[in-house]
């Protein structure tokens, strides 16, 4: 499957994206007294939006790295061409 040059950046820029997102999201979760019951122990909360966090992570590299990869081949692919 050929992804196009726009297409390969955008999925580059939304890996990074996203991670910029759900580590500033990550931070503010740990921070928020919505996270931590009275005796210090997390609160349902706290394990959804965890759990919401890392899935994110994993989507966003995922996409990162599938965007990269496209880059890549889209830059060997103009250098093939440009030999011809």
């Amino acid at each position: 499957m050929r992804i196009s040059r726009g297409t390969a950046v955008f999925l580059l820029l939304f890996g990074v994206w996203s991670w910029i997102i759900w580590i500033t999201f990550a931070k503010n979760l740990w921070a928020s007294t919505q996270s931590w019951a009275p005796d210090g122990s997390p609160t349902a909360y706290f394990f959804v939006h965890a759990v919401l966090t890392v899935v994110s992570f994993v989507l966003g590299t995922n996409i990162g790295v599938l965007g990269w990869r496209a880059v890549r081949a889209t830059r060997s692919e103009e250098r093939v061409s440009a030999d011809k």
